[in-house]
């Protein structure tokens, strides 16, 4: 059957589209290539959810509560007090000792749909479209860039430094960028980086905080921050800098990703203007059930040593993964859930984007092994990014890399 195009002839979808989004390259996240197999690729949480569904979720009968199926027919709470009261007594306790910081209260947040809306959030109340910009560090988490291009913000960039371990923060670099152009309003800083691994140092965050010839704010996204030593959260630093927002999520150390929830600690006022412009009911009931879960006391002890399981693995990978023919070194931290780890073209040889793209294109369609190449990255030439799994799992990623290095190497 022959279906006529009805479109009237003076349609032009280019024309009537926003220059910056027709020419959108959507963010490529990594179910994009692989949904299925030993999934190391995205990030997650290996051990599941910190909430304990067989004792606190199927004991009721059914996966949620009698009280919210039956209050479905209403909007879900628009200020979300009581998850805001619990992420704060979170980050509280981590900081309980030191007197420099004050307590974090709820009126410090804006909580999101996932952190991706946090990051949409700020730039559109901070920067003009067209006409204002933002700065990131690469190699960092694509979606500031997308986020930017939808929004028509220009990204101006400051490369970590490549040639000091850890990818530091070039703040030099940076300072001198913001002083020379007031266009820049806000400073995304991902800490641990992605796909670094890296803690930011607390004090390159300080000097670009108090820098006296910029009027901007700066944004430390701390999304695997609970799998880096404790007290590294920055996070009650804006009870004393109003220019410094930290976003977190729920989606990593919590493995609650599928629920979408990420939140943004800032100043009363700058959390005031977040909340103003967000859409009135932007999490849902049952968004905001399973996070009151995930944060109550039984939860967070579930958490806790799921993160020492993996804090666990971490290390075996650490001394494990060098010892295979062909894996090079680890040029990001060890303060994430994830490694990024070198391929190199022979063993004892030069990091290889070929060869690397090949291993991680091998073990996803012949192995069951996803991982993600990262080798177009600024400084990370053959570099694999590797999210930490279970025992089990990392029992099968060490066998298949080695297997299959030994096969391309043959």
């Amino acid at each position: 059957m022959t279906v006529n195009n009805m479109t009237s002839p003076a349609f032009d979808l280019k024309a009537i589209t926003r220059p910056n989004i027709y020419s959108l390259e959507p963010y490529r996240c990594a179910r994009d290539d692989y949904k299925t197999g030993i999934l190391l690729d995205a990030n997650e949480n290996a051990y599941g959810p910190s909430i304990k569904i067989e004792e606190t979720v199927f004991a009721k009968g059914s996966i949620l509560s009698k009280e919210l199926l039956a209050g479905l027919n209403r909007y879900p709470d628009p200020h979300q007090e009581d998850v805001k009261q619990l992420l704060c007594n979170l980050r509280n306790a981590t900081f309980k000792e030191d007197t420099s910081v004050a307590q974090l209260t709820p009126e410090n947040l804006y909580v999101g749909v996932g952190s991706d809306e946090c990051i949409d959030t700020i730039i559109r109340c901070f920067c003009a479209p067209a006409r204002e910009k933002m700065l990131t560090c690469p190699p960092t988490y694509g979606m500031y860039g997308v986020s930017a291009n939808v929004n028509d913000v220009e990204v101006v960039k400051v490369n970590l430094d490549f040639e000091t371990p850890g990818f530091p923060i070039k703040t030099k670099a940076v300072c001198e960028a913001l002083s020379n152009d007031p266009s820049i309003h806000v400073v995304y800083i991902c800490s641990p980086g992605n796909p670094t691994a890296s803690l930011v140092d607390p004090e390159a965050v300080k000097t670009i905080l108090e820098l006296p010839t910029w009027n901007g704010i700066v944004v430390v996204d701390e999304a695997y921050i609970d799998f880096a030593a404790p007290g590294s959260s920055l996070a009650p630093w804006v009870t004393k800098y109003d220019n410094l927002i930290v976003m977190q999520t729920v989606s990593k150390s919590f493995g609650m990703a599928g629920i979408r929830l990420g939140l943004s600690f800032a100043s009363p006022e700058v959390a005031r203007i977040l909340n103003a412009v967000k859409a009135p009911y932007n999490i849902s009931s049952v968004t905001s059930e399973l996070a009151l879960l995930a944060l109550s006391p039984a939860s967070i002890a579930n958490m806790n040593t799921k993160l020492a399981a993996i804090i666990e693995q971490r290390k075996r990978l650490l001394i494990e993964l060098p010892k295979i023919p062909g894996v090079g070194n680890f040029i990001g931290g060890n303060d994430s859930n994830f490694l990024l780890v070198q391929v190199l073209d022979k063993p004892g040889g030069e990091p290889s984007n070929p060869v690397a793209k090949e291993l991680y294109e091998s073990l996803a369609q012949a192995k069951g092994v996803v991982i993600r190449f990262r080798g177009s990255e600024p400084g990370c030439v053959g570099a694999l990014r590797i999210t930490v799994g279970t025992k089990d799992e990392n029992d099968v990623l060490l066998e298949k890399i080695a297997e299959t290095l030994a096969a391309i190497y043959a």
